[in-house]
Parts: C-alpha cells; structure tokens; sequence
C-alpha cells in the first residue's frame, strides 16, 4: 500500500485515535513530530518498567516540564474530556502508564497517590514475578497474591484501568475475575493466531471481552505470523482474528511503537527485574534490533497510522466499526474505569 484514499484519510482525521501503549524515546523531538503529523489523539505512554517508587516520582517530575515545555505538542490526560481536548486542539494527549506496578513497592495507598498525580493504567506484572503475581516468562504462574487481589481491589477504587499484556495466564484469569470494572490487554495478539508466549489465551480474551474489556493489537512483527517478514496484512489478520472472536466492540490498536529507543533501552527492559542482561527468561546475548526492523514499513511510526483506515476500509470494515478500532472502543473503556 503506497497511498491513503480520500475518503479514508478523512474517516481519520474525524476519529479520535487512541493507542493503547507507546513505549518511544520521550526526549527524542522526532517523536512528538510524529504523533501530531500522525493525528494521534492520545497515547498510553510508559513512564515506568522495572522502576521503583522513587525513580517512578522522577519520571512523572520530568513528564510535568515536558507538558509545559511541548505544550503546543502535547497535554497530559487525566479524563476522557482531556482526550477530546487534545483532539479538538490539534494535540497528543499522554496518558501516563506503567508496565509494572513495581513502583508502589509494598504500599498499597501508593496507588491512590499515583493517580493524583495523573496515572490512569498499570500493568499487573512485567515479564516476571512480582509482588502482585506472575509474568508471562516467568518459570511458573500461581496467580495473583494476596497482595495482587488488594491492589486489583484498589486499581478499581481510585480508576486506574488494568492492564494484562505481559501478565502470566493464570494471573491474567486472577485479575478479570476479581476485577470489578473491565480490564485491558493494551498491547498484545492472540495466541490462537500466532503462539508468541506473550499473546495471549483465546480463553483470557474472551473472558477480558465478556466482562467489557478491550484488547490492543500490536503490530511488532515478532507476535504476528510471518515475525521479522511480517506485513501489514499480517497485522491486519492479527485484527481480523480478535475481531472474530470477540467482536468489534472489544477490539483496538495499540501499536508498541519503540521510535528512537537506543540500544541501552532494550537491554534495560529485556533484562532479569532490571538489573540481570542476558536475562534468563529469553538467553538473548546478541545485539538487540534496530527499533524500525521491528515493524511493518507502513506502521514504523505514528505519522503511518492513517494507512490504518484504508487497510481497514479495504477489509471490509464499516466508517463505524473503523472508529471503534482506531479509538472509540478506547474511550468507552476509559469512560467506564475512569474516576472522575
């Protein structure tokens, strides 16, 4: 695909585009470029991975000077309204995300302080185990903890939405059964699909789904079909087969984008807790890929997204249902756990 049609490009710039998860390089001025020539709406963007409490106040610390700094770029989100505003004005709104809720430490009240201060989605665990539970490479997964029920419990109360996407299965089952609101799988395919340990059980889908819950696709090659060959129709097969299982209602975009990430980037979240590369969990010792190899030529960065619409358009997916995807089933979503 080499162009974007008229009528596609407008279905997009009239939609609000939200993706579940943005992981890029949050000093890199290209970034910022991109997402608003991309007309993204709204990002959940990972402030934290392996941090602990107090580095987590220093990332948020240096998210409050870049609001002021690209301030003609971007705007923090903290409501669903916020998300309209960023639409309406020609900006990115950052959602403030974590990977994993090894900021709160072993502090359960942390979690309402963190929301105070503008986070609104946390992944239960990343790759490994945590104090709440079980990663998706950990060596065994016994669900969620006591304390993983508790912050489960609180995440609810306050209106941080749940994230599952590097999330064990059996803590995966734990967290949208004890979840009293939907909970998201931000970005992450289906196993079913493609069997990459980290997508995801048709059975957790399907149960995510029947409690109101919305999955991300992600378009890095190495969770679709054809891995490092991997196209946009792979991705767009990812889509169709989450959207066959579920239904058009619980399905979205949320790309994985990793624009400007150096080297030292991916060996800091590929290691063991952090702190261990090679880690145990993947025995990679070799030179992580550039960022660009990792997605389809039409979806290396946020500028690309518009090809969304018309690959959509061109498999048969209604205006409505292209909305859903591109953004809409994503506000729904955050309109139903949010607090305000």
């Amino acid at each position: 695909m080499t162009q974007v049609s008229g009528r596609a490009l407008r279905l997009y710039h009239e939609a609000v585009v939200i993706d579940g998860l943005n992981v890029s390089n949050w000093d890199s001025d290209e970034v910022y470029v991109s997402l608003n020539d991309g007309g993204v709406s709204a990002i959940n963007a990972t402030i934290a991975t392996w941090e602990n409490y107090r580095e987590t106040l220093d990332h948020i610390s240096r998210w409050l000077a870049r609001f002021r700094e690209r301030s003609t770029r971007i705007l923090q989100v903290e409501t669903v309204e916020d998300i309209h505003r960023a639409k309406r004005q020609g900006k990115t709104g950052i959602i403030l995300g974590w990977q994993n809720t090894s900021p709160i430490e072993n502090r359960l009240d942390r979690l309402e302080l963190f929301h105070r201060l503008g986070v609104r989605i946390a992944q239960v665990t990343y790759h490994e185990r945590n104090l709440l539970g079980d990663g998706c490479m950990e060596r065994q997964d016994g669900g969620l903890t006591n304390f993983g029920v508790d912050a489960v419990k609180e995440m609810n109360r306050v209106g941080i939405l749940i994230d599952l996407s590097h999330v064990g299965v059996a803590t995966t089952m734990d967290s949208i059964e004890v979840s009293d609101k939907p909970v998201a799988i931000t970005h992450a395919n289906a196993k079913s699909h493609y069997d990459h340990r980290r997508n995801k059980t048709d059975e957790a889908i399907k149960l995510m789904a029947e409690k109101g819950g919305v999955i991300g696709a992600t378009c890095i090659r190495t969770f679709l079909k054809h891995s490092f060959e991997s196209n946009l129709a792979d991705y767009l097969d990812a889509i169709d087969h989450l959207v066959d299982m579920v239904g058009i209602d619980h399905v979205a975009i949320g790309t994985d984008h990793t624009q400007d990430q150096p080297e030292e980037f991916w060996r800091y979240i590929g290691s063991q807790q952090g702190t261990k590369f090679p880690s145990t969990f993947t025995q990679v010792d070799e030179k992580p890929k550039p960022w660009r190899d990792l997605y389809p030529d039409e979806l290396e960065t946020p500028d690309h997204l518009p090809f969304m619409s018309e690959a959509l358009l061109i498999r048969g997916y209604s205006d409505e249902d292209i909305r859903k995807i591109l953004g809409g089933n994503w506000l729904r979503l955050f309109e139903e756990v949010w607090v305000e």
